[in-house]
Order: structure tokens, then C-alpha cells, then sequence
């Protein structure tokens, strides 16, 4: 009767159906001596339950967080404060490349428009070969139309 009680918990300890003082029970019966051959296989791993439960943790918990200041961003600070000094203190240059004497002007624009000129017509030479493509495209046209032709008058 014992052996066919245990046997019906152990069935509701696998589906998880067992209450605390049943556990007890599976525990008690499989840490004793008389354990059914059958049922030797469930010895270790109560065994190891009652080993387990009795493990306790010794290391200390620290409850308060310690205050680690981060130089980290002291360093970042840093840089950031040095970079805007050195930006705002340099002394501001009104000076932007103006002339006053309008003949001197003249030149300047004059010499910068030349050479505009003649990189824009170094580069627009380079391109004339697609005129040429064009119009050995056109004359193909012509021959399509040919082709058209022919294969009206030999399809009739």
C-alpha cells in the first residue's frame, strides 16, 4: 500500500500537482534505505534536492552603491572648453578679400573669367565626339527604315 502511494505521487509530482507535505513524503521515503528497485533511479535526484537545500550563500550583499566619479567626462569637458576658447578667441578678420581700388577689381574678375573660360572650353572640347556619335546614330534611323521597307515588300 506504501509503495503504491508513493508510486501515485511521484505521478503528480511529475505533472507538478503535489502540495509541500507531499513533497516531504517523496523526499522522507527516498532518503531511507528501503527505497523499491524499481524506483532506485529517483534516489539521486531527491539526494540532490536535500543537498542543494541545505547550500547557503556567505558572500556579502553590498546594499549601497558606491559614488565612482567618472573622469571620463571631466576629459570631454575638457576638450569641449579648450575647443571653444581657441574658437572664440581668435581675433575676428573683417578683411574678406575686398578691393577698394575698382581698375584693380576689374583685373581680378577679368583674369578669374578667362581662366573659368578656358577650363569650361578645355572641357566642352573633350565632348565634341558625341556630335559625331549623334549622327551615325541618325543614318542608322535610315536603315531601319530600309529594313522596314524590304520586309513589306517581300512579306506580300
Amino acid at each position: 500500500m506504501v509503495l503504491n502511494n508513493i508510486e501515485n505521487l511521484l505521478k503528480k509530482y511529475e505533472k507538478g500537482e503535489t502540495t509541500l507535505k507531499e513533497e516531504q513524503q517523496l523526499k522522507s521515503y527516498f532518503l531511507s534505505n528501503n527505497v523499491a528497485p524499481h524506483l532506485e533511479m529517483y534516489k539521486p535526484m531527491f539526494a540532490y534536492f536535500l543537498v542543494n537545500q541545505q547550500e547557503t550563500f556567505t558572500k556579502d550583499v553590498p546594499l549601497k552603491t558606491k559614488n565612482i566619479f567618472n573622469y571620463k567626462w571631466i576629459s570631454v569637458a575638457a576638450v569641449a572648453i579648450i575647443t571653444l576658447g581657441i574658437y572664440f578667441g581668435q581675433p575676428v578678420n573683417d578683411d574678406v578679400g575686398t578691393i577698394k581700388d575698382p581698375q584693380l577689381a576689374f583685373n581680378e574678375v577679368s583674369k578669374s573669367l578667362e581662366m573659368i573660360s578656358k577650363r569650361f572650353n578645355k572641357g566642352v572640347s573633350t565632348v565634341k565626339y558625341l556630335d559625331e556619335v549623334n549622327k551615325g546614330t541618325s543614318t542608322l534611323g535610315y536603315l531601319n527604315e530600309i529594313e522596314n521597307a524590304t520586309s513589306i515588300i517581300f512579306k506580300n
